[in-house]
């Protein structure tokens, strides 16, 4: 699958979701809610934030490995591949996943 075509698959589930604002980052395109980066889109795949007391418990899911940038890991970051969110209720789950993570009491630690 194409970052083009998880691009409009992204842009699709969230068009109903308000406050969500697209952003380029380095290799890709962010989605936030408020400045607060929930998700993204690079050519290897699908970056949701989880926060860190959450990574570890993610990346023992399919497809899921730690986020690195600049050869160093991001701490609250998790990249799906594309077989990770293959069909649209996991992608849906995943974004709901990062959503949640920014607008809950643990987004506003600043993971």
């Amino acid at each position: 699958m194409t970052a083009e075509a998880t691009l409009a698959r992204v842009r699709r589930l969230l068009a109903r979701q308000e406050g969500v604002v697209e952003k380029r980052m380095v290799g890709g395109l962010s989605f936030n809610l408020g400045d607060r980066m929930f998700c993204g889109v690079t050519s290897r795949g699908l970056v949701i934030r989880v926060g860190a007391d959450a990574v570890e418990a993610a990346t023992a899911e399919q497809h899921v490995t730690r986020m690195r940038l600049g050869g160093k890991e991001l701490a609250a970051f998790v990249l799906v591949e594309p077989p990770g969110y293959a069909d649209d209720v996991v992608l849906e789950a995943w974004l709901a996943r990062g959503l949640a993570f920014v607008a809950g009491p643990a987004g506003s630690a600043r993971q």
